[in-house]
């Protein structure tokens, strides 16, 4: 049986430093016991950096800020609070930890790896908002497979 190479193309949408620091935040999601999914659409519309899934069903959202303009510009971040348990930054160390939001979590990363400096405050999610989350990282993941294992019939 011929195996394609199932590699994730990037989207384009992200720096290079995104790129880099989502890397590592994977990384570390994937030790702390988290599977991830990038650039997952939410129900609100807004597009969450990463997804992080639990395997007791926690999840976070983790958004990546890549320089102070890149915080400075973007603004939507306090609606993603609805849709996770905690909410993170990771940012590079190019960027000050002093300008990033008290009330949610910081985790520095570069493309080799990460740590968290500072836990997120927990916000659990109401049991519909939970399944429906659930249900969307799944099915998105589920379409990303699908697409890298048959792309002409998609």
């Amino acid at each position: 049986m011929i195996t394609p190479d199932l590699i994730l193309p990037p989207d384009g949408r992200q720096s290079e430093m995104a790129l880099m620091v989502a890397r590592g935040t994977r990384r570390l999601l994937r030790q702390l016991g988290f599977a991830s999914v990038t650039e997952l659409t939410l129900a609100s519309n807004r597009r969450a950096d990463l997804v992080a899934l639990g395997d007791d069903g926690t999840i976070w959202i983790i958004e990546i800020k890549s320089s102070i303009e890149d915080f400075r510009v973007d603004q939507k971040w306090p609606d993603y609070r609805q849709h996770c348990d905690r909410l993170f930054f990771a940012i590079p160390e190019s960027v000050p930890h002093e300008i990033m939001p008290e009330d949610a979590g910081l985790i520095l990363a570069d493309s080799y790896g990460a740590a968290v400096l500072r836990e997120a405050p927990e916000h659990r999610l109401a049991a519909a908002t939970r399944k429906a989350m659930l249900v969307r990282v799944a099915r998105t993941a589920s379409d990303r497979l699908h697409r890298l294992a048959d792309p002409g019939h998609y």
